[in-house]
């Protein structure tokens, strides 16, 4: 619903009075429904705000889908032939509410997260590549988006490379900015620090074409080398921040190869020599073991017929001239003889220092696959398998970065690992960063260039070559040979996304070994597995297109945001396939991730909205009844009942293609209740009796549970039939409960902005709940009268709904909100509910308290893989604390 100039102003006013209450500034009044800002805060723009969700509602939520971020500071990295840009842009939460959290806090010092008060401060870090023979576009990609008046009231810009001296005064000339000279290693050093430290899936190897990430723990980060491959080559010892020496180096590098390969070749560009080298022989040109021992391996020596005895060496024994020899074969003779070179000298510096770590960069690398390869095979053969080389996903952002750090006030210090979600938008910049197209305005223009750029077509059932374990994963070309022709000089460039900080992030305290949990269940390094994923993606995409374009009324607005959502996730499906590694370490919760970002940038922001308000209803209405049958059991034969029901009711999810087919075959309770006849132990995975021990039915008496935290999943009859009384039975036997729910809506997932309605609803029917929910500060937010039913005395034990910081259908518990973080710390028993965060995510997962895993699989393939049985089998894991 669209809001009038007098709406707005109240926003305003609003944003004014509680926003900026505490900051002791002299406020100045609108002006063109905008505030202006102070040096700390954006402006508000509300044109086209609008109403989401019920008008009716008392503090309804506001969007204000033309909010613009903030610029508080941009760096660049100005080199020969590519300029580097990094911007960071505060950005606040959009969504305006009025503070409902009081209640919460005043009793437990925590909200409960089913609003959020304005404003949430964050930020995002973009990352961006030009050419710098088109530096006219970089300049007009600034002035565009106004990066260059952002906190510099002195119009000063950060920046490093030869070009921060060569460019300077067209930088003057064309934006009215000086460029403020900062020395390279200096930030090449602070860069790399900082993205080892602060991005979990950095850095990787790279092996025949295949990418590992691997995990680095920040606190065991030094020392480390980082080879910086530029014309030259430099080795340098990093001790911490700040900390660091030039040890070594080399006059053979990138320069070595482009001036050698021009001479030789007469390429035009260093692109086109490495394009060269990719259809070259190298055996051709160099003298190899075989050539000198008749074809045989030098076995004594550990010396097989393929290795290079001497680099060029055929052409002194050969009556030849330079016009004889391919081009190829020499651009790739020469590309091996730098690139071992610089592997054996780097490896030799590091076992002198004693480092174990060695990282390449530089613009030689440029996600260049068989220089890495060969790298990589130069520090294996020299280590004897003892080293590894690592490169860097952001390799060539280095020296930006350094020079964004080196702002007094950058904005990223004591930055933690968990505070970072990297999120791949469409037409941001895209891969290896480069900028494809104008700088997109708004939403409008994304969706016309899309239109025009991004094929049609919403169902990928395998869009490239699936490859095979020894080959690229790059669309099915085959690992790096003698020959060197299968990989495009650009062909391993990764995406580069935009960093979204989020504060507010932590990670979960009850995990037992935060380092080495790994949310994923699903290894989607295994081709087959990644096809099928996609292909099951593919197919809900009409359907799910259809759900949101539905939930915005089927306006001709909102078919043409469906038609450019299905283009995006179809691209970014095409883009996994081609490169399963492009975005990161890939797992399954990324894809659903993915899958809902991809929604809301097209801001289709609840597409299962009216479905979960309607399944809602429909469930509330028996309840009554149900808690009734419940009463009437004995306590030990009520709890079983309990579990059957959160396992029967878990078979409502729309993220699944056989529950989806359900639907069509009977209401919404005539599903549950056939789902809770067919409920039949022992299930699969079957601890309900260990589970019921710790409970108090068994020889000994344990303790009771002093705080759950309850991870819901679906709405609808998932939540209210199957959640909500398990908690009213934590809740009568003097349990804590809070309910965990998503803070943004994900397919027909239950949302903590949705919960305190649900609760509200059932408590008119229920004394425990009601007492619970009062004790708890829910029923103030969901403005039921306490005089809606007769009341019976009150249970003083709480029950609290918490956001969980995420908005997936899977859960990453090393990124959770705050405020369930802090609720955390008391709770000594965690119950998992449904595919997504019990089976896809965390099945693996073990914890310092007693936890449950509880879910109905309803997908075949997962039911083979994890649990060895069938679909619609029930998993009821329980495990005690660790």
């Amino acid at each position: 619903m669209n809001i009038n100039e007098d709406t707005k102003k109240n926003i305003t006013e609003k944003s004014i009075t509680e926003g900026e209450e505490d900051t002791g500034k002299e406020m100045v009044p609108p002006v063109a429904n905008s505030i202006h800002r102070s040096s700390s805060r954006p402006q508000l723009d509300l044109s086209g705000a609008a109403i989401q969700g019920n008008f009716e509602e008392r503090d309804p939520t506001i969007l204000l889908p033309n909010q613009s971020d903030d610029i508080s500071h941009l760096a660049l990295d100005i080199g020969g032939s590519l300029i580097k840009l990094v911007y960071f842009s505060r950005h606040e939460d959009r969504l305006v509410n009025d503070k409902r959290k009081k209640s919460m806090k005043e009793r437990f010092g925590v909200s409960n997260g089913s609003r959020r008060s304005f404003p949430i401060l964050g930020g995002r870090l973009h990352f961006v590549k030009f050419e710098t023979a088109k530096i006219n576009e970089c300049l007009e990609f600034i002035h565009s988006k106004q990066l260059h008046r952002g906190d510099n009231d002195n119009a000063v810009i950060k920046a490093t490379g030869g070009g921060a001296y060569k460019f300077a005064d067209l930088f003057k000339e064309k934006l009215g900015v000086s460029i403020e000279k900062e020395d390279e290693m200096d930030c090449l050093v602070a860069g790399a620090n900082f993205l080892l430290k602060a991005i979990r899936h950095e850095a990787f190897t790279h092996k025949e074409g295949h990418k590992e990430f691997v995990q680095i723990d920040h606190n065991d980060l030094y020392p480390y080398l980082l080879v910086n491959i530029g014309s030259g080559v430099s080795m340098i010892k990093v001790d911490g921040d700040g900390k660091f020496q030039r040890v070594s180096g080399t006059n053979v590098g990138g320069g070595t190869y482009w001036g050698l390969g021009r001479l030789l070749t007469k390429c035009k560009s260093f692109d086109e020599l490495l394009e060269l080298s990719q259809r070259g022989d190298n055996s051709s040109v160099d003298m190899l073991v075989g050539d000198i021992y008749g074809g045989l391996d030098y076995s004594k020596i550990g010396l097989s017929a393929s290795t290079i005895a001497s680099s060029f060496g055929k052409a002194i024994s050969e009556n030849k001239e330079i016009e004889d020899y391919r081009p190829e074969d020499i651009s790739l003779s020469l590309l091996r003889m730098i690139s071992y070179n610089i592997g054996q000298i780097s490896y030799l510096t590091a076992l002198q220092l004693g480092i174990k770590r060695i990282f390449f960069g530089g613009f030689f690398i440029r996600g260049h696959a068989y220089t890495m390869d060969t790298i990589s095979f130069a520090i294996q053969f020299w280590s004897k398998g003892g080293a590894q080389a690592m490169f860097l996903r952001h390799e060539g952002f280095l020296g930006a970065l350094g020079a964004f750090m080196s702002y007094e006030k950058h904005g990223l210090d004591d930055l933690m690992v968990h505070q970072l979600v990297e999120r791949f938008p469409m037409g941001a910049p895209y891969t290896g960063g480069k900028i494809h197209g104008p700088p997109l305005g708004d939403l409008n223009e994304k969706i016309s260039w899309m239109e025009k750029f991004v094929r049609k077509g919403t169902k990928i059932t395998a869009p490239v070559p699936i490859s095979s374990p020894r080959t690229t994963g790059l669309g099915g070309f085959e690992a790096p040979s003698s020959k060197g022709d299968t990989l495009r000089s650009d062909e391993s460039n990764l995406n580069v996304g935009v960093l979204h900080l989020v504060p507010s992030l932590e990670v979960f305290p009850l995990l037992a070994d935060p380092k080495t949990y790994e949310p994923n269940t699903i290894d989607l390094a295994e081709p087959n597995e990644l096809q099928y994923w996609f292909t099951v993606l593919s197919e809900h995409l009409p359907d799910l297109v259809d759900k949101a374009v539905a939930s915005e009324g089927g306006t001709d607005d909102a078919r043409r945001r469906g038609d450019a959502f299905a283009r995006a996730f179809s691209a970014h499906l095409a883009r996994l396939m081609e490169e399963p590694a492009a975005y990161g370490k890939l797992g399954l919760a990324n894809l659903l991730e993915l899958r809902e970002e991809c929604l809301r940038e097209f801001n289709f922001f609840d597409a299962y909205s009216t479905i979960k308000q309607r399944e809602n209803e429909a469930s509330l209405a028996v309840l009554p009844d149900l808690l009734m049958e419940l009463d009437s059991m004995s306590e030990e034969t009520r709890l079983l009942t309990l579990i059957e029901g959160v396992l029967a009711a878990n078979i409502f999810d729309w993220g699944s293609r056989a529950c989806v087919d359900l639907y069509h075959k009977g209401t919404i309770i005539e599903i549950y209740r056939m789902s809770r006849k067919k409920m039949q132990r022992p299930w699969r995975v079957d601890d309900f009796d260990a589970f019921k021990e710790r409970m108090g039915f068994g020889d000994t008496k344990p303790p009771r549970h002093k705080r759950a935290l309850l991870f819901v999943d679906n709405a609808g009859a998932d939540v209210v039939l199957g959640m909500l009384p398990l908690a009213r039975e934590l809740l009568r036997r003097g349990t804590e409960v809070v309910l965990v729910a998503n803070s943004l809506p994900a397919l027909n997932d239950v949302t903590a902005m949705e919960l305190p309605e649900i609760v509200a609803e059932a408590a008119k029917h229920c004394d425990i709940l009601r007492g619970a929910a009062e004790a708890g500060g829910l029923l103030m937010d969901a403005m039921i009268s306490v005089q809606d039913s007769p009341r019976e005395k009150s249970s003083s034990t709480p029950l609290m709904v918490v956001e969980n910081g995420c908005g997936s259908p899977c859960i990453d518990l090393r990124q959770v909100s705050s405020d369930l973080a802090a609720l955390a710390k008391d709770a000594d028993l965690v119950i998992l509910e449904g595919m997504g965060r019990s089976l896809h995510t965390n099945y693996n997962a073990r914890f310092v308290c007693d936890a449950l895993k509880l879910a109905m699989v309803k997908n075949q393939r997962l039911a083979e893989k994890l649990i060895k049985g069938n679909i619609y089998d029930c998993v009821c894991r329980y495990e005690p604390a660790s």
